[in-house]
């Protein structure tokens, strides 16, 4: 699991274009991989990491991130036409334990009742991510979306999976 499908990989290469989205939907689609994004029952905006790059919602975060010249939906189409899906999760979903996961070759599912946000790092690897800002991003990500629905606002646990 990447963050928010192929859009981990797209921001942490600072990509801004439908058309590199597509490029990167290829590339993954050639190393064996399904390229996708995803929504809930909210919609497409309903994956959070999607939903802070495309609204500009890290630019508070010290990351250096730039939200793309596309819109969440401009960005489902080109997953769409360049050979990817669109999944969706059941339910809403609004995770506040990252789940770190450095077995390559494995990778953990979504759970409804367990909540998570599930980050493969060993793919951050394959895919020649900085991998340390792949993994801060992710946690950021989780703290950003958790803040109203915490008390005091913190991400509520990081669980490495070695």
């Amino acid at each position: 699991k990447m963050l928010g499908g192929v859009y981990g990989i797209a921001n942490c290469r600072g990509i801004k274009t439908a058309a590199e989205l597509g490029a990167i939907c290829r590339e993954v689609k050639a190393a064996g991989h399904v390229p996708s994004v995803h929504g809930d029952e909210s919609g497409i905006l309903g994956c959070g990491f999607c939903k802070l790059w495309v609204t500009d919602g890290f630019a508070d975060a010290g990351l250096g991130i730039e939200k793309p010249n596309f819109s969440a939906q401009e960005g489902a189409d080109a997953v769409k036409a360049a050979g990817g899906v669109i999944e969706n999760h059941y339910g809403a979903h609004a995770e506040k334990i990252v789940y770190i996961n450095f077995v390559e070759g494995k990778t953990l599912e979504p759970d409804h009742d367990d909540q998570r946000f599930i980050v493969d790092a060993w793919m951050a690897a394959k895919f020649n991510l900085d991998i340390p800002k792949y993994l801060v991003t992710a946690a950021v990500t989780v703290e950003i979306l958790s803040t109203g629905q915490r008390k005091d606002g913190q991400l509520k646990k990081a669980v490495l999976i070695v």
